[in-house]
């Protein structure tokens, strides 16, 4: 079929997330207020190595990316999403639904990659804490990040390559609240069993290997704490990495349930549900999770509300 002649759909319709009256505008404030929170502590996040030295260290160089990472994250789907919300017309434009299926899985996989890199750099903290400095070097950490981001930006071309190549001629109504691969697949007026292979594969090969490489630092970090004698010398070591446990496996468990499954009917209603802990509640919980479980953060907090008093 030729692509050009079949394509005739120049916009897509939202169907956002399937709610009216009150409850919209209760979940507009909502989602408002979880995104004003994702902006505010991510930020904050970002800002405070200016002011404090003893925030410049790796560990602290990829949480600024992480909080980077989930401000843009949630800022491809939540203001459109918001305008939406109290707006009757949910339209996006063709290639404003490309770009947002490529931003989605830019940031969002760049962020599973940015994982294993931090997951690496908790266990040369706790089992060479002596070495730390010299083998996560700052050559060695924006080596990281940057291969982090490129990965990301890799694997978001292939989808949205393949996903803007598709011909759509109607209808236009795109079962979600934004522009995702599995919706979009389904309103394409061609045989899309290849690319619903891709997006298993590929997506599955990085999840599956970059949480193996994550899992492989855990078994590690565990190993390197059953040596430790003092419960006080454990309990100190497991608080560096509790914060980056709890976060990937947050990011993890969505991700598996939206993308590892078939796409069908009921399916693609769960991945609307599943799509706000990606891009609403973790985006805004992440920063708060490693705030209140880091010491030096906090004492950075304290000391800002200090001055500002």
């Amino acid at each position: 079929m030729n692509i050009e002649n079949a394509t005739s759909v120049t916009y897509f319709v939202l169907a956002g997330l399937g709610v009216q009256g009150d409850l919209q505008m209760i979940l507009f404030f909502i989602i408002l207020f979880s995104y004003i929170v994702t902006l505010a502590a991510n930020l904050s996040i970002i800002v405070f190595p200016f002011f404090y030295f003893s925030l410049h260290t790796p560990m602290y160089f990829f949480l600024y990316n992480l909080a980077f990472l989930d401000i843009c994250y949630s800022s491809v789907v939540v203001p459109k999403m918001l305008i939406d919300l109290i707006s009757p017309k949910k339209m996006i434009s063709f290639w404003g639904c490309m770009l947002q299926v490529h931003c989605f899985h830019f940031f969002g996989s760049t962020e599973v990659v940015l994982f294993t890199v931090m997951s690496y750099d908790r266990y040369v903290a706790i089992a060479h804490p002596l070495r730390y400095s010299t083998i996560m070097s700052s050559n060695v950490c924006f080596g990281l990040a940057l291969c982090s981001w490129v990965i990301g930006f890799s694997h978001a071309s292939i989808h949205s390559i393949m996903t803007s190549r598709l011909p759509f001629c109607g209808p236009n109504v795109v079962k979600h609240f934004f522009c995702d691969v599995k919706p979009m697949l389904s309103l394409a007026c061609t045989n899309v069993s290849f690319n619903f292979m891709l997006l298993v594969r590929v997506t599955g090969t990085l999840a599956i290997t970059t949480l193996t490489l994550i899992l492989l630092s855990y078994s590690f970090i565990i190993k390197f704490l059953l040596k430790i004698k003092t419960s006080q010398g454990r309990m100190r070591a497991l608080s560096t990495c509790s914060g980056h446990f709890t976060v990937v496996t947050l990011q993890y468990g969505t991700a598996i349930f939206t993308y590892m499954r078939p796409a069908t009917k009921d399916s693609l209603d769960q991945d609307r549900s599943a799509a706000i802990m990606f891009s609403v509640i973790t985006p805004a919980l992440n920063p708060i999770i490693y705030t209140l479980r880091n010491k030096d953060m906090k004492n950075a907090m304290k000391k800002l509300l200090k001055l500002s008093q």
